[in-house]
């Protein structure tokens, strides 16, 4: 599956950090992670970390899927308001699902900081309204935020115009939200995974996958069989391959990153994650060496040469409305590119077994603007069903969730 075009900026900037062998022998483990990307890296170094033996296996090189295409926008919010999720799945499900992603950025900075060297940065986060008529639905999903103990605040026209320098009705300001290099990163998981004694294997596509009462047998391309426990499918979007059932559909967003820029050029956007309630959204962040990295204007495109031939003018786009917010930010896009992603339709991940394949094979599908923030969350999901442990997440997350007034 193609799943990027252009010239995504973190493969360009960090190279192949590092080569990991083809996986050419036979062997028994406990746990499979399909997909070397940032989610099955998450995962895989957690469950490692926690005593499981662990192989992790990619078919391309590391972290040269969807993650090499990732803006790594790090944020509490899901791209479904709290409002929309409370009158769906109820307000607790709604703030359990807010309250982990916010607790997942600071998950996140503390295992960045550990395996150390990967731009993780705190920043603030502004959601601001594209148009009038966004005001109300805005102010009162603030006002939910704040009843139930998010950290936000409220800034009005004259606010966003004195803080931020650009003219919008109003906004939310969050302190919790962060950046970070999601390629290095996900080398730099692996590589810890190495030491502690997990494998890790790229260049190997994993073709069948068997369920047998007591194990589950892989079998690559090139005809070699690995016999394990538990199989976890954190293969991005290609997940949906091993699923007859469709649980998301497949969208471009197109992003492009500028040269370097003096930091009183960037002002508050060097510690700000911005972006709006329009849909598609654009949205805006930068990067440790001071690049503005912008992404958006989303569309329903699923075939990569059609997608290939609209980055230029896509980014173009992006740039405008860069520039409509910011006439001193006039800067042409130094790379740019697209990438796949999905969305759910309530915006939730998918996180555990699914009923087609049994309780040995666990899905990790981090779908949405959330990825980074949700694969945090589904290592611990992930682990706990291993585990037979619950989770408070495990019925929220799971492929047979139940919506208010829907069967539950």
């Amino acid at each position: 599956m193609d799943l990027k075009s252009g010239y995504p900026f973190w493969a360009i900037r960090n190279g192949l950090m590092q080569a990991f062998p083809r996986l050419e022998r036979d062997l028994h483990c406990e746990v499979v992670v399909i997909g070397g990307g940032i989610t099955g890296a998450l995962i895989g170094e957690r469950l490692g970390r926690h005593g499981h033996e662990v192989v992790v296996v990619e078919q391309r090189d590391i972290g040269w899927g969807s993650t090499a295409a990732s803006t790594a926008l790090l944020q509490y919010e899901i791209d479904t308001p709290m409002s929309e999720l409370a009158r769906r799945f109820g307000l607790e499900a709604a703030l359990q699902a807010y309250r982990a992603c916010a607790e997942a950025v600071g998950e996140l900075g503390e295992l960045a900081g550990q395996v150390r060297n990967v731009d993780f940065q705190r920043a603030s986060s502004l959601y601001y309204a594209s148009r009038r008529r966004d005001l109300g639905p805005l102010i009162d999903e603030f006002e939910l935020r704040q009843r139930h103990g998010l950290a936000v605040h409220w800034l009005d026209a004259a606010g966003v115009r004195e803080r931020f320098g650009f003219t919008a009705p109003g906004a939310i300001l969050s302190d919790v939200a962060a950046r970070i290099d999601p390629y290095r990163m996900t080398y730099r998981l692996l590589r810890r995974l190495q030491r502690a004694g997990g494998r890790v294997h790229d260049r190997t596509r994993i073709d069948g996958i068997e369920v047998h009462p007591r194990s589950v047998l892989l079998r690559t391309s090139d005809g070699v069989s690995v016999r394990c426990r538990q199989v976890v499918v954190a293969a991005g979007y290609a997940s949906q391959h091993w699923l007859t059932q469709k649980v998301a559909s497949n969208r471009s967003s197109y992003a492009y990153v500028t040269d370097p820029l003096p930091r009183d050029m960037l002002g508050l956007l060097a510690s700000t994650l911005v972006w709006e309630t329009a849909r598609p959204y654009l949205y805006l962040r930068s990067t440790a060496d001071q690049r503005l990295l912008v992404g958006g204007d989303d569309d329903a495109v699923d075939i990569p040469a059609r997608r290939d031939a609209r980055v230029d003018r896509k980014a173009r786009g992006l740039a405008g409305k860069v520039a409509a917010l910011f006439p001193h930010l006039q800067v042409p896009p130094a790379f740019a590119w697209a990438g796949t992603f999905a969305e759910t339709d309530d915006g939730l991940p998918f996180f555990g077994p699914h009923p087609q394949w049994g309780p040995r094979v666990h899905f990790a599908m981090a779908y949405g603007g959330n990825g980074i923030t949700y694969s945090m969350t589904g290592a611990a999901i992930v682990q706990a069903a291993i585990e037979r442990r619950k989770h408070p997440l495990a019925a929220l997350y799971a492929f047979q969730r139940r919506e208010r007034g829907r069967g539950g």
